[in-house]
Formats: structure tokens, C-alpha cells, sequence
């Protein structure tokens, strides 16, 4: 058997008008429309320009192309196969939400996240969301770089993330999320934004911090609130921001001379030994490490910076270093150790604060979990700059 034409030339709808194609999204749209989703768009969303009419309608086109599958702005017209527009209602055509999107500008985008805080709130309540929130809940904040090809892609640029362990300068989406989980729930993303590609890493990260903690509490976490960020976003404002909303912060410091001789101060009898149940791999002596010590001790961090100081605990863990040439009958003279500096102001105890913190890679997961999943693009062709915070990638709605 040959085929009669290129298999990259072919193209398979769902064309059955008696059928629908995506039936699991008749459950996603009821929960949507409950949460006040088109209700929130229209007092929320005013795009400027024709494109921006019915902005209840596109943004419910948008969700539900996300949550079928659509990975483009060509791919929404999946929403219309079959007998598909027989069950949702006011479903339009793919360049009615791609025009509506290009219409928005930085106020827009402002709108479109207090609509997200809204919904994330409305969604908590009608479904369990966070469980457990009322006791503690974390908030992780990251960048994170989404890898694009093509010169024209809209929001798009050059900048530095990491593959594979290495440094590289790759063109792509670089964002700044927020999101939400509890000792019992899967992290859900509470606060976005995109920023240039060639912006540092800790742009726009206290005022993102200022509106996910809000967004949190709004969600159900009432209770203790752990604010989990790396050295990327380690600054006064940001831990400030964070103790402004009423939450604690853990953040991984550089290991800088200063932290060196607090770190240095801590006696020997006050290393506690720390046993991990599973294995933790090192990157740095690519091998795998089951036990550590972990003793803590008061630091004041910005102490040189004018009403800007700030006094919590610096939890220290060291793993030893291991000599590469003990195998060749070079033993050595005296025990060397790599350190790890965690400042924090959780009220837990110093190991259960130290295990928190290192939980805070969940966060790389859900960036895995974005990137490997669906998500519409940003649309190609676009000459005019991406407005700061723009909402590509709209993982505010998902």
C-alpha cells in the first residue's frame, strides 16, 4: 500500500456533524461559567478597538481551546468539528480570540490579572482547590524561560537559562510566576508575567510577590503562609514585600563572605545530622548524598542599607566534600565540607524549615508540567513590541 499524497500535506478534522470530539469539556466550562468567568471578564476585560467587543465570549473560547489541546491560535478552530457548536455556545472563529489578544496593551493585562485573582478565589470555593490551606500553604516564585524559534515571535528574546546543568543564552519567553500548594494539593499558578527576554531575573518579582499573597489568602490560605523564592530574587524589596503581605520567607543565599563568617561562628556540638529517607543527587560531584548536618544561627541581612535591614535565622547545611583522589591512596588530613545557606523567617524547626525550603523545586515541575503540556503561543508575524506584562503565556486561566 502507498499513500496518494505527502503525509505533511495531510490534514484530519473531526467533520462528523452528529459527533462531538471533546465531550470533557462540556464538566471544564460548567465549572468555569459557575466561577463567573464570563461575568468577571465583562466588568474586568476592555480591550481597545472593535477586536475588543464580547470579551466574555473570546475569553471562554480561550480557556476551553487550552484545556482541549489547542497549542496555537489556528488550533482553536477545533472548538467548531463536529457537532461541537452544538454544546458550548457563542464559539468563534480562531482570528476573533487571536485579534482579541492582539488588541491588548499593558492596562489590559492588568485587568486580565485581577481577573485571574478573582477566578482563582471564585474556583476555590466552588471546588477543593488548596486543602489545607487554613493550616500552611507555600507560595513559590521563579522565572522561568520558555524556548521559541522564529525572529518574529511577539514578546520574544534573548536571555540566559539553564539545560541540562549549563548556561546558555537561548531566545525565548522569559516569565515570572507565582504559584500556590499545600502539604495536600498540587501547586496551582496564582500570579504571571512576562518580562523582556534579556531582563534580570529579579524584575518585577516584589510587586509580583505583593499581589500573590494577596491571591493566596483570597484562595483559602488562611493560615500560615511560607513564601519560597531562590537567590535570583534574593533582595530587600522583595523580602519586604513579603513580610508587608503577612507571610514568612525562606530564601537560598550566596554563600558570601559575610555568610561565611556567620556560618563559621556556629560551634561544632551545634551540627544536628540529617538522614534523608530518599537519596538526593549532587550535581557537583555527580554522585548521591543520604545524610548531611544542618545547624542554624541569627543574621541580619541589608544591615548596611538605610531602614532596610532585616533580622531572621540563617539556616546553614553541609554536605561533605568527598576527596576524588581518596581512591587512589591520597587520604585526607582533615574533613572538608560544601555549604548551603538558607535565610528564613518560618516559624518551624530548623530541620523542618530546612525541608520546606528544598521542596520549593515544585515549582520547576510545574514549569515542566506548562512546557510539555498545552498552552496557546504566541502569534507569529507581530512587528510592534510585546507590552510589559504581556499576557503571553496566558497560564494566568489555566
Amino acid at each position: 500500500m502507498q499513500l496518494s499524497h505527502d503525509p505533511a500535506r495531510t490534514h484530519a478534522s473531526f467533520d462528523d456533524p452528529g459527533l462531538v470530539s471533546r465531550a470533557g469539556l462540556v464538566p471544564v466550562m460548567a465549572l468555569a461559567q459557575r466561577c463567573g468567568l464570563g461575568d468577571l471578564a465583562s466588568e474586568h476585560l476592555s480591550a481597545g478597538g472593535p477586536c475588543g467587543v464580547n470579551a466574555h465570549l473570546k475569553t471562554g473560547c480561550l480557556v476551553a481551546g487550552m484545556a482541549a489541546g489547542a497549542d496555537s491560535i489556528d488550533d482553536m478552530d477545533l472548538l467548531r468539528h463536529g457537532a461541537m457548536t452544538e454544546v458550548p455556545g457563542g464559539i468563534r472563529a480562531p482570528s476573533a480570540p487571536g485579534s482579541f489578544l492582539r488588541s491588548f496593551t499593558r492596562g489590559s493585562v492588568r485587568q486580565l490579572d485581577a481577573l485571574a485573582r478573582q477566578f482563582l478565589a471564585a474556583l476555590a470555593t466552588a471546588a477543593p482547590l488548596l486543602p489545607g490551606g487554613d493550616v500552611l500553604a507555600f507560595t513559590d516564585m521563579d522565572p522561568t524561560q520558555k524556548r521559541v524559534c522564529g525572529h518574529a515571535r511577539q514578546g520574544a528574546g534573548f536571555g540566559h537559562t539553564k539545560i541540562q546543568g549549563k548556561s546558555l543564552l537561548v531566545r525565548g519567553l522569559n516569565a515570572l510566576a507565582a504559584v500556590i500548594s499545600t502539604p495536600l494539593a498540587a501547586p496551582v499558578i496564582a500570579a504571571t508575567r512576562l518580562r523582556g527576554g534579556t531582563a534580570n531575573s529579579a524584575r518585577g518579582a516584589a510587586s509580583l510577590a505583593a499581589e500573590a499573597i494577596p491571591a493566596a489568602r483570597a484562595a483559602g490560605c488562611t493560615g500560615l503562609l511560607v513564601f519560597r523564592i531562590d537567590p535570583a530574587c534574593y533582595s530587600a524589596a522583595v523580602l519586604h514585600a513579603i513580610r508587608r503581605g503577612g507571610a514568612r520567607f525562606p530564601v537560598t543565599v550566596p554563600v558570601s563572605r559575610k555568610a561565611r563568617a556567620a556560618i563559621a561562628s556556629i560551634s561544632q556540638d551545634a551540627w544536628t545530622p540529617i538522614t534523608y529517607p530518599r537519596a538526593i543527587r549532587d550535581e557537583d560531584q555527580r554522585r548521591l548524598i543520604c545524610d548531611a548536618e544542618a545547624a542554624e544561627v541569627p543574621c541580619t541581612a541589608f544591615a548596611s542599607r538605610k531602614r532596610q535591614a532585616i533580622t531572621a535565622r540563617l539556616i546553614a547545611r553541609r554536605v561533605r566534600d568527598l576527596n576524588p583522589r581518596a581512591s587512589q591512596g591520597q587520604d585526607e588530613l582533615f574533613t572538608t565540607w560544601r555549604y548551603h545557606a538558607v535565610f528564613t523567617g518560618s516559624p518551624s524547626a530548623m530541620i523542618q524549615a530546612e525541608a520546606q525550603h528544598r521542596d520549593h523545586a515544585v515549582v520547576e515541575q510545574t514549569f515542566a508540567d506548562c512546557n510539555e503540556g498545552h498552552s496557546l503561543t504566541c502569534p507569529p508575524g507581530i512587528s510592534r513590541p510585546a507590552p510589559r506584562g504581556s499576557p503571553w503565556p496566558p497560564s494566568a486561566l489555566t
